[in-house]
């Protein structure tokens, strides 16, 4: 077995592990390292790019990444997936209104709570394992060009990236083999590969202006002795560099009177890219598509993208708003994102600030820079970084079917505080175990139990009602403060632990070297787990549904659903996730129009004699 070195004090590898930083992006990602030189480079391998095109493609039982994979988005979008990182720690109800960006299935399993699964023939994935398929592709370029084993990562996230989000996107690394010591701020990120931040003795209020391919986000931070606040964010997760091309496109096809099956979208889609980055560096644009005129000047590209840059200026308002600023008070602007080169965007944003902005570095190299300048201090090379003290593993409580659901993730400052709401399974429950452990495995049974108490006195509501806030409280002398709080009623819990006591080191680098070693098992563990817990809920929803409505529904109908309940049933008691998650899914699809009926029933009832 091999041997980790891990500096217990902060919790990270010794400085002779090569610590990758990766900048995880909607549209493209890439990965970066520190030289022989000591300075920050991003990985070009065997000359396919910098830039890994955020696309998994599935064909015949393989998985296709990156620039290979981008080729399929047209001729088989269902098997292609894209903006993946729009979906990371989302419920379906989080992502209902843009349901028809995505060219592929995304489950609606009616229920709010749920994180969205993909349907990919008769496999369904998270977000999580694609994110993860990503990783791995950027994890073996970086193998094949530093020519060793990569283990380590320092992956970023956008600053409004909630909690959820932020533990699926590790939940991703681990799955790809990766350890990840920390989730940095992609505007950290940034600000760190300009040098903002270095110095432990500066104080600097900055903006980060980052509009990416499909998203745009401004962030406000207020550094100090090497501390990292974010003040604001601000944004459009769905506003960027393709909408530029659209607007591109959208004029075009008039110019020249297109329309119906006639149009070749693709290609007008690729040469109005090739167009905007033209005119990003002269006046003129003009090509054609077979008898079709692509012809653009600087000044109309300018104005058909004004409005969609005008909105982005009008964020940066609502970013200074909410941090309580005026633009005198930032002392710098770091421009991040591709479409960031466009001439009318630096232009407003510089006149907006009323100051020159920092473009120097490659907009879509920065954050991938800074990540991997984030994971040099991790490694302790750089010792002129205060590096503040943090937990060495993950804290976490036992959830539904044995599984570690992490609260505090390893490698967080310490002193943090972190929570989450949890709910009731069964109805009428007025009381909920809290076990509390201290590890990096999927499953608790893996790690090592620190406490358990009970919230006694929850209010008998329907399973679902109660919300029980949960907060893990670790201080600077390493004491875990651990407060349950049912929010409806007001019942409350506390206790206090030591999560490290009676750990030695050669124990603590096992217990990471085994979460990496087993991830892949963990995980394929926990979806089973996840699809059997859901297809539990699902045969308990149904069965209460039949019986309270029976009287609504014919013979065949009860039969047809009773069959389906049985065979959710068989499958429950199988390792395969996929064919309880189908089985879940045709179960779904075959009631929604049963529910539906019902309430149109209730509604008509309702209203039976009033007018409208």
């Amino acid at each position: 077995m091999a041997k980790v070195s891990i500096n217990l004090a902060t919790g990270s590898l010794q400085k002779e592990d090569i610590i990758v930083g990766i900048d995880l992006g909607t549209t493209n990602s890439l990965v970066a390292f520190i030289n022989p030189d000591g300075n920050a480079q991003v990985i070009n391998d065997m000359g396919r790019g910098v830039l890994v095109p955020s696309i998994v493609h599935f064909q015949n039982n393989q998985t296709i990444v990156g620039n290979e994979a981008k080729e399929y988005l047209i001729s088989d979008p269902q098997n292609t997936i894209f903006s993946v990182k729009r979906l990371l720690g989302r419920s379906y109800k989080d992502i209902q209104k843009h349901e028809n960006y995505f060219s592929y299935k995304v489950i609606d399993d009616d229920n709010d709570e749920s994180l969205v699964k993909i349907k990919v023939g008769e496999q369904f994935f998270t977000p999580i394992e694609l994110s993860s398929l990503i990783l791995k592709e950027l994890k073996e370029r970086a193998e094949h060009t530093l020519k060793t084993k990569v283990t380590r990562a320092v992956i970023t996230v956008p600053a409004y990236f909630n909690d959820s989000q932020r533990q699926a996107t590790r939940d991703a690394g681990k799955l790809a083999g990766l350890d990840v010591l920390r989730i940095v701020n992609e505007p950290t990120a940034a600000s760190l590969a300009y040098g903002i931040g270095l110095n432990p003795d500066e104080s600097k209020t900055i903006a980060v202006y980052d509009l990416g391919g499909g998203t745009f986000d401004v962030s406000i931070l207020k550094i100090q002795n090497g501390i990292f606040e974010v003040l604001a964010t601000n944004g459009d997760t769905f506003l960027g560099g393709d909408d530029f091309d659209r607007a591109i496109i959208d004029y075009w096809i008039t110019q020249n009177n297109l329309s119906g099956d006639v149009i070749p979208m693709q290609a007008l889609r690729l040469k109005a890219e090739e167009a905007k980055k033209a005119l990003s560096h002269q006046n003129l644009f003009n090509e054609k598509i077979g008898d079709i005129a692509c012809a653009l000047d600087k000044q109309t590209f300018e104005n058909l993208i004004a409005d969609r840059v005008d909105l982005t200026i009008k964020a940066c308002q609502n970013a200074l708003q909410d941090a309580g600023l005026s633009i005198t008070d930032i002392d710098e602007v770091v421009m991040v994102g591709g479409s960031t080169r466009t001439a009318l965007v630096k232009q407003k944003v510089a006149t907006f600030f009323n100051k020159t902005v920092n473009d120097s570095i490659n907009p879509d190299e920065v954050v991938a820079l800074g990540a991997a300048i984030q994971a040099d201090v991790l490694a302790g090379n750089r010792k002129d970084i205060l590096l503040l003290d943090v937990t060495p593993l993950s804290l976490g409580i036992e959830t539904m079917g044995g599984l570690m659901d992490v609260i505090i993730p390893r490698n967080s400052k310490v002193p943090t505080k972190a929570g989450r709401q949890y709910t009731t399974s069964i109805d009428g429950q007025v009381n909920m175990k809290i076990s509390v452990y201290q590890g990096e495995r999927d499953l608790v049974k893996e790690n090592r139990k620190l406490a358990e108490f009970d919230l006694k006195g929850i209010p008998a509501m329907p399973a679902g009602f109660p919300k029980v806030d949960i907060n893990f409280l670790l201080n600077a002398d390493g004491i875990l403060k651990i407060q349950a709080i049912e929010l409806r009623s007001g019942v409350k819990q506390e206790i206090d632990v030591v999560p490290t006591y009676g750990l030695k080191d050669e124990e603590v680098e096992k217990m990471l070297l085994d979460s990496v070693t087993h991830a892949k098992d963990d995980v394929a563990q926990r979806m089973v787990i996840e699809a059997r817990t859901e297809g539990e809920q699902m045969v308990y929803t149904a069965e209460r549904f039949i019986t309270k409505n029976s009287a609504y529904l014919n013979t065949a109908e009860i039969a047809e659903t009773q069959k389906l309940i049985e065979a959710l049933k068989e499958s429950l008691g199988k390792a395969d996730k996929d064919a309880i998650l189908n089985n879940i899914d045709t179960l779904n699809e075959y009631t929604r129009p049963f529910a539906e009926r019902l309430m149109d029933q209730a509604i008509a009832q309702a209203m039976k004699g009033k007018n409208i």
